[in-house]
Order: C-alpha cells, then structure tokens, then sequence
C-alpha cells in the first residue's frame, strides 16, 4: 500500500475518491467473494449498535479507496476508521475492538506477531475463490441489510 495509509482522511483530498459519510468505521469487501460477502452479512447480522458502514470492493466507492490507497482485492479487504485504513489481521483485530462485549477477547491475538497472522490470512486470501467460491457481487447480502451498503 502507498503512502496515503498512514495519513488520516487522506481520501477526502482525492478527487477520485466520492464523498461518503466517514463518521462510521467503513468496512470494505470483496462482494463476489461467498467468504466474503457471507462475512459482511454475518457481520451486517451482529452489528447490532450499527457501528459500521458497509460497500464491496466492487462499488465505485470501493474502487476508489483501493485505487487510493494503492490496494489490491486480492490481497486484503479494508476497513477505514477514524480516517485511517487497517488491513488483513489488524482490521479484524480492530472490528472485534469495534464490536466490543465478549468481541474483545479476540484482541489477544495481538499477541501473535503480525506477519505470522497476516501470512495466514494470505492463504485464505489467494485460496477463497477456489474454497468457497464465486457469486454476484453482494448475491449473499440478505435483502433486509442492502440498505446498509453505501
């Protein structure tokens, strides 16, 4: 990733990037992906202080914030928080912190070292299409929390 990942709101000085409300945690997905759009939806479902926003990777939203941030779909989701954009281990890390109640306890994997837990995250990453599959973007997102996505 570029240099834009360390400086908060820096997607707001990007003309390629559409205004979007950011005064919620975003939670960018890839929306083809089952793991991943059946990750958002579980997440949509367990949510339930609505503290996060939700877009695929696919939406021009979504596009713009992994072309500004110099991202690759196949490599990582992201989660933009306070300005700030968490990746691979650390942004689940951070949703658990987010989610909070018993959420939390998941932190202690902070414990592990992150190139260990991002490695495993990249077998996951490069393998999902040929575990769990392909869909429509966003197919697996039930109708009741469409309205959820930006």
């Amino acid at each position: 990733m570029n240099g834009n990942r360390d400086i908060a709101y820096s997607y707001r000085r990007d003309g390629g990037v559409p205004p979007f409300p950011d005064d919620k945690p975003l939670f960018v997905f890839d929306g083809v992906c089952v793991l991943c759009s059946s990750g958002a939806a579980w997440l949509m479902r367990h949510d339930k202080h609505r503290a996060f926003r939700y877009t695929s990777a696919q939406s021009p939203l979504g596009e713009s914030l992994y072309q500004h941030y110099g991202a690759a779909l196949d490599e990582t989701y992201l989660l933009l928080d306070r300005g700030r954009i968490f990746d691979k281990s650390d942004g689940y890390l951070r949703m658990a912190g987010i989610l909070g109640g018993w959420w939390t306890l998941a932190r202690m994997f902070r414990l592990i070292p992150r190139p260990i837990r991002d490695s495993l995250y990249d077998v996951v990453a490069r393998n999902r299409y040929g575990w769990f599959g392909k869909t429509d973007c966003c197919k697996l997102i039930p109708e009741d929390l469409r309205p959820t996505l930006l």
